[in-house]
């Protein structure tokens, strides 16, 4: 059995093929660059890319993987969270695809994927506690079965992606901002650095929560004090 996976939720066009041994015969990722220049995703432009670059990835994936539409058996694709143009888009190829070869199509929750990959790529056995940091999402959960979680923890206002860009927005640096800031914090390693003190929500607190929009207050206080100098 093969099936052919579309994710399109956010500014990741991303295709693949997996078969019933749970091997990855093809595993496209494109990251939009036309982002950066706005410190963020832009939805309308994210939907028009993915539009640009399905068909080929579809066809590359197939090439990749050694076989035709003919040889596929399902057809799985991102249904939700996500933004709703990319969504569309991957959604409508899905169904036109399957339509044309009469596959079924199965519409998955992109959260759940994220939970499930482990056992694709490490066969990991049920249960097993997850931390699982996605976009807008930043969650622990015990992963009890397939559809079957316990969420034990999430944030109650940002995510830290989110955390993450609007820092490296403050500090001129590109998006998406966790890779730049990371880049930047290990450039100089012997230059002398000042320490700043940062708060830490819910540490010795009796639950699995975060928050993060504290953090990030802080964080944009710090570098105004620091442009006032």
């Amino acid at each position: 059995m093969r099936v052919l996976g579309i994710e399109t939720s956010c500014d990741e066009t991303a295709v693949a093929i997996v078969d019933d041994q749970r091997q990855i015969l093809s595993n496209l990722v494109l990251s939009q660059k036309a982002h950066q220049i706005y410190g963020g995703v832009v939805p309308e432009i994210a939907a028009r890319a993915h539009m640009d670059h399905m068909d080929h990835m579809v066809h590359t994936a197939l090439n990749e993987a050694q076989g035709h539409l003919k040889d596929l058996d399902a057809i799985a694709v991102t249904a939700g969270p996500g933004l709703i143009g990319g969504l569309f888009v991957g959604v409508m190829t899905a169904k036109a695809i399957a339509s044309v070869i009469q596959k079924p199509i199965f519409g998955i929750n992109h959260l759940e994927g994220h939970a499930l990959t482990a056992r694709l790529t490490h066969d990991v056995p049920f249960p097993y506690l997850l931390l699982l940091v996605s976009g807008g999402h930043t969650q622990i959960l015990l992963v009890k079965d397939v559809g079957i979680y316990q969420q034990l923890g999430t944030t109650i206002d940002d995510a830290v992606g989110e955390a993450f860009d609007k820092t490296a927005k403050l500090l001129g640096l590109s998006y998406p901002g966790g890779p730049a800031i990371e880049k930047l914090a290990l450039q100089d390693t012997n230059a002398v650095k000042k320490i700043y003190t940062l708060p830490k929500p819910f540490v010795g607190a009796d639950h699995c929560h975060f928050s993060f929009s504290g953090l990030k207050s802080a964080v944009r206080r710090l570098i105004e004090n620091e442009q006032d100098m």
